[in-house]
């Protein structure tokens, strides 16, 4: 899913948690809304890594053809075929988010409210096109991508 609708979906959902819950206050509506899109962080720094350029307007460009390209490719090609390593997207980042909820502050249950939304939305947009669902597990996509060749070594 495209930043722009991250930023409409999380705006909305922060908008809504904030008129049921009041109490989490405008700083719990900010943390909530601004960590459903900037979990997407990683999507850059995975294009700082790999291309070794900080542009992020390329970055956006870069992966945006990644996405075109993968959906030409046959759904047998497409299915051995990864884009990138996200670091945030996954569950043990939300697993580190409750225990510091828990331990720590209530901030982090306004990140973790963030980057689940995110998340829930990125699975949804891969079931309704047909998509692999990845983002699951940061651990499991990094050793299933290692069976896998990179959208960009494709022929």
């Amino acid at each position: 899913m495209y930043p722009l609708k991250h930023f409409l979906f999380g705006f909305f959902f922060s908008l809504i948690l904030f008129i049921f819950y009041p109490t989490i206050g405008f700083f719990g509506f900010l943390v909530i809304f601004l960590s459903s899109i900037l979990i997407d962080v990683d999507h850059y720094l995975y294009y700082v890594y790999k291309e070794k350029n900080i542009s992020l307007r390329k970055s956006y460009h870069w992966f945006v053809k990644m996405e075109k390209k993968l959906n030409s490719l046959p759904k047998k090609q497409r299915d051995n075929a990864y884009g990138g390593i996200l670091i945030l997207h996954g569950t043990e980042v939300l697993m580190l988010l409750l225990l510091a909820y828990f331990f720590i502050s209530k901030f982090f249950l306004f990140i973790f409210l963030g980057f689940s939304f995110h998340l829930c939305l990125d699975i949804i947009y891969f079931l309704k096109n047909n998509m692999r669902v990845d983002k699951i597990s940061f651990f499991y996509d990094f050793l299933k991508f290692r069976k896998m060749k990179f959208i960009n070594d494709l022929k």
